[in-house]
């Protein structure tokens, strides 16, 4: 299949666009350049494994717009100090605008790539789900429910408006021995 306009599609086009004028004035909008996305090549087959594990309880999320989410091994105290952001942040990853199947590779690369460089705290960017439609945010929620099955993920928590407000979370990983 040709993916070429032909002429009768070139002048219908012209037509349609005939009355069109560019705006005058600035954009309103300013364009700001997305954080680089981590690429890299193999993966961790275990961290895809309990990706896939079903849980008969999904929890859904626990404030709103907010991600929340403090695991049995993380106490209180590093609770409260992640969501105050006060641990460093060692790296990072922007998923938004990635299909729900990349995202979860990315996601599932990167983490192991942490845990193999043994890091402590890292910010994922999941988006805030702005064009995502009546149905809300995907990613979001789909982040939420892969680091809550994950044993090497601590705790997590929507990060403040500095590093991208709920559309990022601050991610506390377990050092491997």
């Amino acid at each position: 299949m040709d993916d070429t306009p032909d002429d009768d599609d070139e002048r219908l086009f012209r037509e349609a666009m005939a009355d069109v004028r560019r705006l005058e004035g600035e954009p309103r909008h300013e364009l700001r350049r997305r954080p680089r996305v981590r690429r890299r090549s193999g993966g961790d087959h275990s961290l895809l494994g309990e990706s896939l594990r079903m849980e008969p309880f999904e929890q859904l999320l626990e404030t709103g717009e907010e991600l929340n989410y403090c695991g049995p091994r993380l106490s209180r105290r590093d609770f409260r100090r992640l969501r105050r952001g006060e641990f460093a942040v060692q790296d990072e990853i922007d998923l938004h605008g990635m299909s729900v199947a990349r995202a979860r590779e990315m996601l599932v690369e990167f983490v192991a790539e942490c845990l193999r460089r043994r890091l402590k705290c890292v910010r994922v960017v999941h988006g805030k789900g702005m064009r995502s439609g009546p149905g809300g945010p995907v990613l979001k929620h789909e982040v939420d429910r892969w680091l809550r099955r994950w044993d090497s993920v601590l705790g997590y928590a929507s990060t403040p408006p500095r590093d991208g407000g709920t559309g990022a979370i601050y991610v506390l990983l377990q050092r491997q021995q």
